[in-house]
């Protein structure tokens, strides 16, 4: 398993259309994706779990990966979070 903590640096946080690509983008991986924030984990392939966390601009997440390509989807979604 892999883990990073990072900072959210999409200007309307991880909210409706830029929570969809991300999620479109987990589930392009076999691995278990997981988003947490404040305690509460959600499956990243869920645009239900995703938008359940109100991902604010500038709010710190841990962003998990278990799996085959565990990785390469760690790298794709933070550049995904962490792109301006």
């Amino acid at each position: 398993m892999v883990e990073k903590e990072l900072t959210v640096q999409l200007e309307t946080g991880l909210q409706a259309r830029p929570a969809a690509k991300f999620v479109q983008e987990a589930n392009r991986f076999s691995s278990d994706v997981f988003l947490e924030k404040d305690g509460k984990r959600v499956n990243a392939k869920s645009i239900m779990g995703v938008m359940s966390l109100a991902i604010g601009s500038n709010e710190v997440v841990k962003l998990q990966a278990e799996g085959p390509d565990e990785e390469q989807a760690m790298d794709s979604l933070v550049t995904l979070i962490e792109s301006e």
